[in-house]
């Protein structure tokens, strides 16, 4: 498959563990005292060409058109003011995490396609595929880009059940399968795949569920460096979460999830300081 050349590594993945309850405990760090709001920010503008643009136009992407091309991807994700209810950031952080963790293929950008610049994207947040075309599985992803890991998880788990019903699956399929670009080289795979001649059971085994929940963490909170004991009481809230979260799947189909975890210092200030970074790219 073609292969895109990602932003240097970020996270630190404190927990990591794959399986049908798979997790991956993602971890920003401190510098100078100070959570590493900034650079983290920074970080995920880094994806925005990608998660915004089509295949061609990121491979096309250089210094003659550099400038043309960043700007564009900014002004696609949003333009509004009432920017802190929106979900597109939290589909970045899904969209690195897959991408650094996995070494994922973006199948589609479902942000290209909007039809105005303030739409929100129905279904799923992402569509990735991972591992060899032989072997190859679909990730279709959510997120919820929260406050509070107990309302994340329970909203989350709310529209599991729902995107995990048949028929909400065969529309999902279909939007899918009209965006796919006949040049990339899973489009075959990945159409044999959801074919509605196929069986949503033999579709389960071969596609997984990421999900990314952010929070405001206690212990992201209570210290300002990392430490042997940061890192313990890090883990173990990780752990706690997972556990949390998997208690309430037991009404979700047999498939594969994958739990991505994003402690936050404090989210309102997060996605101020990213709101700033994409107006600055808009106006380059």
């Amino acid at each position: 498959m073609r292969k895109l050349k990602q932003p240097e590594p970020f996270w630190e993945v404190r927990c990591h563990e794959i399986g049908n309850q798979g997790i991956s405990g993602l971890c920003v760090g401190y510098e100078l005292g100070k959570w590493r709001k900034e650079a983290l920010s920074d970080y995920i503008m880094e994806w925005l060409p990608e998660f915004c643009l089509n295949s061609k136009e990121c491979e096309g992407l250089d210094y003659s058109n550099a400038v043309e091309i960043l700007r564009k991807a900014a002004k696609l994700v949003y333009k509004t003011e009432n920017f802190r209810n929106r979900g597109e950031f939290g589909e970045i952080f899904l969209h690195a995490a897959i991408r650094s963790i996995f070494n994922s293929v973006p199948v589609i950008s479902k942000i290209y396609y909007k039809s105005s610049h303030n739409d929100t994207v129905k279904g799923f947040d992402c569509v990735h595929v991972v591992g060899p075309i032989d072997n190859l599985e679909l990730w279709i992803g959510e997120v919820k880009f929260y406050k509070n890991i107990s309302d994340a998880i329970n909203d989350v788990i709310q529209e599991l059940e729902e995107h995990l019903k048949v028929d909400f699956l065969r529309d999902e399929f279909i939007l899918i399968e009209n965006k796919l670009d006949d040049f990339d080289e899973y489009t075959k795979t990945i159409k044999s795949l959801i074919s509605k001649k196929n069986s949503i059971d033999n579709i389960f085994k071969r596609i997984c569920i990421p999900v990314l929940l952010t929070y405001e963490s206690k212990t992201i909170q209570s210290y300002d460096s990392i430490s042997e004991e940061y890192v313990q009481k890090f883990v173990t809230e990780i752990k706690n979460n997972h556990s949390s979260f998997f208690k309430k799947t037991t009404k979700l189909p047999d498939i594969q999830v994958h739990l991505f975890l994003h402690p936050l210092k404090n989210k309102e200030e997060l996605v101020t300081t990213l709101d700033t970074k994409l107006r600055s790219w808009r106006s380059i």
